[in-house]
């Protein structure tokens, strides 16, 4: 029986046949005869130095081609190691204007380069074998496509030599989620872990971003929260920031993670539909959620009651209007569209959101993600089950890590401690995150729900003590009245914003005057 690697996959009937025939090819010598059969024995990994050698002199040949090959190659991703650095060099010249050809090559290579030993015609054989070359984006995908292969392969061969090590710190959930990890990274990137980067790649991309909010005139360039007066002071949801919402129960913080995720959902449909009028195929971002508490119908009921302005506690014993009812239906026929997709899974794993994420990501998208709450996330290693403290930390580390690896914005929902209610000023610190300093300390944003309003309502006096009036008056200063506190931000002020809250609605919203209710330290 002969292995072989069929090349017809690539469909470039353009190619000589030469060349493809050799993509797969095993040597003649790695045949070997059994019983009349030829079997083969050695496996090469999967090249094409003639497709290698085509572009490299492609290229030297007219450096305009250059500008064609696929954006994703890089050196390392040629097979040879002397055409890596052949390309290496050619890419150097075109970052300073220079010509890149066999004679410029030739004197590079001998006088700065002096360990390097090219043989005398090689690179003027390269540019000749670029005659039959006619579309050098299709041979630098050949390459591309190659490399991944061979970094597939190495890549199972490291997942089996992973799964033999008897660790019993590392379950086998672990290295499953430390595969799919990496796996994940290569289909994204084409890389399974990041590597030094020179300045001028992410200082091209800071300026980038520097230049998006310039054109947006002071606008946000995250992902919007919604809310006017949370947007000014945080300048909306930054790619691959941990975000903590915190606050003790009955505060309003799924409340407030639902409104933030649907409005970024918003966002995102009307950024798709406005980017598809001159980009068609432009893919819409969505928003995941990780409802842990509550249940995906429980959450769709409370979005539903606040954007059909419907009281929820109607909704739920069926005490609606027949005009109700409609707007209901009018309404969830309107969201029924939106990129808004939830995982209502109960005790979740961090290693499964982490694996549910990336999934979202290259399916749908994935513009943001919302965790509600993290103290309900659980881990798998032994270890830190022992110690609440140390699971808490790697939650959180992991959301972290999470953020970064997606660049998408992530809002975890915290509990605070119970220390809260036993002062006379409530209002949340820093110093209430429940159960793990490292929340403080992951996060690049923390915010806190509070309301005043909760703890007055259950102070009330009776009518005819002489301070009911003074009861009366501060109530009605703070009804419907909620302050998100910004206690640490990385990036910016910390400060509060006051918004309006409709409890019977289970939403937020900005208050009804356009002044700015924030108070920025």
């Amino acid at each position: 029986m002969i292995l072989r690697y069929n090349s017809t996959y690539m469909n470039h009937s353009h190619l000589s046949d030469d060349a493809l025939a050799t993509i797969f090819q095993p040597h003649g010598d790695d045949m070997l005869s059994h019983g009349g059969q030829e079997v083969a024995v050695v496996r090469h990994a999967p090249s094409n130095l003639d497709v290698e050698q085509a572009l490299l002199g492609a290229i030297l040949v007219n450096n305009a081609a250059l500008h064609h090959v696929d954006d994703r190659l890089r050196p390392e991703h040629f097979y040879e190691g002397l055409h890596q650095r052949i390309f290496a060099a050619i890419q150097l010249f075109h970052d300073r204007g220079n010509i890149a050809n066999h004679v410029t090559l030739k004197h590079f290579f001998n006088t700065q380069q002096a360990n390097e030993t090219i043989q005398n015609n090689y690179l003027t054989n390269l540019a000749v074998a670029a005659t039959a070359v006619i579309d050098v984006r299709e041979y630098s995908q050949i390459i591309y496509d190659l490399y991944l292969r061979r970094a597939v392969i190495a890549l199972g061969e490291d997942i089996v030599t992973q799964g033999y090590i008897q660790d019993f710190d590392r379950t086998a959930m672990q290295h499953i989620e430390d595969a799919e990890q990496k796996l994940f990274q290569l289909a994204e990137s084409g890389d399974t872990g990041k590597n030094f980067q020179p300045f001028r790649v992410f200082g091209t991309a800071a300026v980038t971003m520097a230049e998006h909010a310039f054109k947006r005139k002071g606008q946000i360039v995250g992902v919007s929260t919604g809310l006017r007066d949370v947007d000014r002071l945080l300048g909306g949801l930054q790619k691959s920031d941990l975000v903590i919402l915190a606050g003790r129960p009955s505060m309003g913080k799924t409340a407030l993670a639902t409104t933030i995720a649907y409005k970024a959902a918003l966002q995102f449909a009307h950024e798709a539909e406005a980017a598809r009028k001159t980009q068609p195929q432009t893919p819409m971002k969505s928003v995941g959620f990780f409802s842990l508490e509550m249940s995906a119908e429980q959450l769709a009921t409370r979005i539903l009651s606040a954007q059909a302005n419907i009281n929820s506690s109607g909704i739920l014993r069926g005490e609606l209007t027949d005009e109700e009812f409609a707007r209901l239906i009018t309404t969830n026929q309107e969201l029924a569209t939106m990129p808004f997709f939830v995982d209502d899974t109960p005790a979740l794993s961090i290693t499964a959101v982490r694996a549910r994420a990336r999934r979202l990501k290259r399916i749908h998208n994935l513009g943001l993600i919302v965790v509600d709450y993290l103290q309900l996330l659980t881990v798998a290693s032994r270890r830190s089950q022992a110690n609440r403290v140390q699971e808490v930390s790697e939650i959180t580390q992991g959301l972290k890590a999470l953020a970064k690896e997606l660049n998408v914005p992530v809002v975890a929902l915290s509990q605070l401690s119970r220390a809260v209610e036993s002062r006379e000023d409530k209002r949340p610190q820093l110093s209430d995150l429940r159960e793990s300093g490292s929340i403080e300390q992951d996060a690049d944003v923390v915010m806190f729900v509070y309301r005043e309003e909760y703890y007055l309502s259950r102070g009330k006096p009776d009518e005819t003590s002489p301070k009911f009036n003074e009861w009366q008056e501060a109530m009605e200063r703070v009804y419907g009245r909620a302050d998100v506190i910004v206690a640490k931000q990385r990036h910016g002020a910390i400060g509060t914003v006051t918004l309006q809250f409709f409890g019977d609605q289970t939403r937020f919203d900005d208050l009804a005057d356009d002044r700015y209710s924030a108070s920025i330290v």
